[in-house]
């Protein structure tokens, strides 16, 4: 199945490109045809890590020294004629992206269109019927955090859609609730994410991470107040908080006005964000609105206890108050206070939400996404994937033996999939022939993880030979020397 990702931009960093790469990275590991169709290309290559099996197709280079650089592009310089404002304005979409992303449409082989944003979304229900591919549409924020035009053309165009993806299950029944026309299908589909290739967080840093946009709505100046006024009760206790943003000189102030400049700190953005996750002891959510929290997800994979307002949507579909995180009321600084001086005065309760947090983010894993997109597709047209046993992981919400098959799932792509197998013979006097060196034995190997979590390898006994036989599994694109890049098991063979 060959699967088309449109994307405003995937050259920078954001939750809809993390997203965007994690889910099509997990689909082309599940042997699918994945390109991710980037309207722009703002820089000579994505931030943000992405398989090497998924294409780059960028429509439009706005790379100032590209040789193809379009930005004095004439159609450039005007604003979309399709697109309602902020969508059709010269820093999203204009007039060029109307013919690019049309072109695109009218030639692509896709078999599945999946659009991550507004303008995208009405540029694929604008592309001609007689294109037989299913049409999906991402929702990456929440219908209430869209201008009213933005939103009233997304309405004109929604029974156009094969499906719709909301990222929690609150936003699609208020999806369900407000609009006229539906698509075939609504449904939930929540962000993929990474666990960490870091160490979780030891939790004895004394350190309070918060990351995200630097935006009013994210409410940084709540953690800053709230920290003010623990100051003097967690003199060994520090705040960083990570991200870039228009309210960044207020912030600024903020922490000079509270006498915080050798306490609260300013760190920019950082790709990877889970090395700085690693560090904390504490993260705080502190927005008043979120879509998803992503951010909040990417703590908790880190073993990082999380304190995080309680939006409409979002963080209450991910956090258990009181088991693995701590929810409080939006705006309430008081609140915040309490439970930030619980968390930094409790190791065990911090212990106790760690353990909790990553056990319940299984649910994350880009695999079991990935299964549960495959799903839509086969519900929607089920030519194109295979009659499937398996059941997408945590596809209900239910806990249990779906946490189970979520685990061991997520043992196989951590142990199997990232790894490229090469099967020698270890050159020892018993195995060394008397002519030549040996040639390395590439026969077809099958591997499952077992029920204790470890993996089983099957070699058929065709081809294969002599008694000193040992699985190399290196990590691809290393050569792997380092430690932790290459794993060496003794071959059983009766």
């Amino acid at each position: 199945m060959k699967i088309a990702f449109l994307i405003h931009s995937i050259y920078g960093i954001g939750g809809t490109i993390r997203a965007t790469a994690n889910l099509s990275s997990a689909l082309a590991a599940r042997g699918h045809e994945v390109e991710v169709v980037s309207v722009y290309r703002s820089a000579p290559s994505p931030q943000l890590p992405i398989s090497g099996k998924v294409e780059i197709a960028p429509l439009i280079d706005l790379c100032k020294d590209s040789a193809g650089c379009e930005r004095d592009h004439e159609l450039q310089q005007q604003p979309s004629a399709l697109l309602p404002e902020p969508e059709g304005s010269l820093r999203v979409f204009t007039r060029l992206s109307d013919m690019r992303v049309a072109q695109y449409l009218e030639t692509t082989q896709a078999d599945v269109v999946v659009a991550t944003r507004p303008g995208l979304l009405v540029y694929l229900a604008g592309a001609g019927r007689e294109r037989d591919f299913l049409r999906i549409g991402q929702e990456h924020m929440t219908r209430t955090a869209h201008a009213p035009a933005v939103r009233a053309a997304l309405d004109a165009v929604m029974g156009d859609m094969d499906a719709y993806l909301t990222v929690t299950e609150q936003d699609a029944v208020t999806h369900r609730d407000q609009l006229t026309q539906l698509p075939r299908m609504l449904s939930c589909l929540p962000n993929p994410v990474h666990a960490p290739r870091t160490e979780p967080s030891q939790g004895t840093s004394k350190l309070i991470v918060a990351a995200g946009r630097l935006d009013p709505g994210k409410r940084f100046d709540l953690l800053i107040g709230a920290f003010g006024r623990l100051a003097d009760e967690l003199p060994d206790w520090r705040v960083r908080i990570y991200g870039r943003g228009p309210d960044r000189a207020r912030l600024r102030t903020l922490i000079d006005e509270n006498g915080l400049s050798d306490r609260v700190f300013l760190m920019g953005p950082r790709n990877p964000i889970e090395t700085e996750w690693a560090k904390a002891t504490i993260a705080v959510s502190a927005s008043d609105a979120e879509s998803f929290g992503l951010t909040i997800v990417e703590a908790m994979h880190c073993g990082v206890p999380v304190v995080s307002t309680d939006c409409p949507v979002g963080p209450r579909e991910i956090i258990d108050d009181g088991r693995d995180g701590l929810l409080i009321p939006v705006g309430d600084q008081e609140a915040l206070v309490d439970a930030l001086r619980t968390l930094a005065t409790d190791p065990e309760l911090r212990r106790s939400l760690s353990a909790a947090a990553r056990e319940t983010l299984q649910r994350h894993a880009p695999d079991s996404i990935a299964m549960r997109f495959e799903q839509v597709v086969r519900e929607l047209r089920p030519g194109l994937l295979p009659a499937s046993t398996a059941t997408p992981s945590d596809a209900s919400g239910a806990a249990g033996s779906g946490a189970a098959r979520s685990t061991l799932r997520k043992a196989a792509s951590r142990q199997l999939r990232p790894l490229r197998r090469k099967l020698h013979r270890r050159r020892t006097p018993e195995s060394v022939p008397e002519h030549g060196p040996l040639k390395r034995l590439r026969p077809q190997a099958h591997c499952k993880v077992t029920a204790d979590g470890g993996l089983l390898v099957s070699i058929p006994r065709a081809g294969v030979t002599g008694r000193h036989l040992t699985l190399v599994a290196r990590l691809r694109g290393s050569d792997g020397r380092t430690a932790g890049e290459r794993i060496e098991v003794q071959l059983v063979h009766p």
